[in-house]
């Protein structure tokens, strides 16, 4: 990961690396509005992206939360995914569109009014919403804003719209990857409810190669078992999750192979922005659990580390106590029964022996290189307007179970993560 100085050094780079590729264009639009829900004494901001291919396009997929109390946006989407075309995605942040009252009915009558202004049917269009759960969108306001929003496509990059979908995200996410005479451009927003199932937060990944539905469909499953759904900020499931796939199949097919190489690289990167600006982030946790029994069972015991609070605010204090991050892998592999031996494992921090041999490996001399090490990984959670590294603590853990092996990103808990999630509505 590169490293940046300021955030306007960085959102430079972003700019070079989200041209949108051929065959789509970006509008963005900001808009203001009173909430139904709560008094405020100055009108709240929320923008709104539109993504438009050129033409409808057959190639596309997408994934979603498990959550089973998922939002207006996601019962839309899974809905469109039987269609047979896609024209555009129509994206809100501020408000997720989440069990309010008259939530799809409101969300189709404003697809109804894109469509009339943007071209084709509301059926080829998909919403897709971020904020605040429970609050209605507001409407009417952004009925009125949508023939502004549509004249002003073509004159924004991916960067511009992934700075405008965040929300509590520290900087905007956007990866690249050059395929075949094409490209792969993903933008992405999450900080907070990060513990995905199938997708995470928004996602959206635009390729102008002519690649086939299904290809697509089968290889965007692929690509988010092993980045998107092994990451976890907190452990919370959000009910908005949705990773979509577009090809405006403008430029020459490539392989399988190729697709799937730069899809897993963008969601890749993606993936782990979205963890290293996380809400409160200041230390990225980076579990690789080896020689497990299958794929399933080593991505588990690695979120059972990243996920437990007892090791999550131990590395916020620089404090190498090793023994959580046993006990959490004993916790979670005896409450299911996992047939793994404990005296066979061997774990490491950093560079360090940790734990071998069924006994712990310490000293004070390894005590002190520990919390040194933990130290410079380190970010100020407050302070993170661009990326400031790319380190990570590493936390290897060696099952002697079998061949297989997964790596799980996580991040720390911080006393600034609790200061956002007390204030996210104020």
């Amino acid at each position: 990961m590169e490293q940046f100085s300021t955030k306007e050094q960085y959102f430079e780079h972003l700019k070079r690396i989200g041209v949108v590729p051929e065959g789509f264009r970006l509008g963005i639009k900001q808009i203001s509005f009173f909430p139904e829900e709560r008094p405020v004494e100055v009108p709240l901001p929320m923008n709104l992206v539109l993504i438009l291919l050129d033409k409808p396009s057959e190639s596309f997929g997408a994934l979603f939360t498990r959550n089973q109390f998922p939002g207006a946006p996601v019962l839309i989407g899974r809905r469109r995914l039987n269609n047979a075309l896609l024209r555009g995605v129509l994206i809100n942040n501020k408000i997720s569109n989440v069990g309010a009252p008259g939530g799809v009915e409101d969300a189709e009558e404003i697809l109804e009014k894109l469509a009339s202004v943007a071209g084709g049917k509301a059926e080829e269009y998909v919403p897709a919403s971020t904020g605040i759960i429970g609050w209605k969108l507001p409407k009417q306001d952004i009925l009125h804003s949508l023939p502004e929003l549509t004249a002003s496509v073509g004159r924004f990059s991916c960067a511009d719209a992934a700075k405008a979908i965040m929300t509590t995200d520290a900087y905007p996410k956007v990866a690249r990857r050059p395929l075949g005479n094409g490209s792969l451009v993903g933008f992405a927003k999450g900080a907070g409810m990060i513990e995905p199932n199938l997708a995470t937060m928004l996602v959206f990944l635009l390729t102008d190669v002519t690649i086939p539905r299904q290809i697509l469909r089968k290889n965007l499953q692929k690509a988010a078992e092993k980045t998107f759904n092994c990451i976890s900020v907190d452990g919370d499931q959000s009910t908005s999750d949705t990773v979509l796939c577009l090809s405006s199949g403008i430029k020459d097919p490539v392989s399988e192979t190729e697709f799937l190489e730069a899809l897993q690289g963008v969601c890749g990167d993606l993936a782990e922005h979205i963890v290293r600006n996380g809400e409160g982030t200041a230390h990225v946790i980076r579990v690789r659990v080896c020689s497990g029994p299958n794929f399933d069972i080593a991505r588990a015991l690695g979120k059972a580390v990243v996920n437990s609070p007892l090791v999550k605010t131990a590395v916020f204090g620089n404090d190498p106590n090793v023994g959580r991050i046993l006990s959490s892998l004993g916790d979670y592999a005896g409450n299911h029964n996992l047939p793994l031996d404990p005296s066979r494992w061997t774990l490491q921090l950093g560079q360090e022996v940790i734990f071998a041999q069924g006994q712990f490996q310490l000293d004070k001399e390894k005590e002190l290189r520990l919390a040194q090490y933990l130290k410079d990984a380190g970010m100020d959670p407050a302070h993170k307007p661009c990326p400031p590294h790319g380190k990570t603590v590493d936390i290897q853990v060696d099952l002697d179970a079998g061949s297989e092996e997964a790596t799980v990103l996580g991040s720390d808990l911080s006393y600034e993560y609790v200061k956002e999630n007390a204030d996210y509505r104020s």
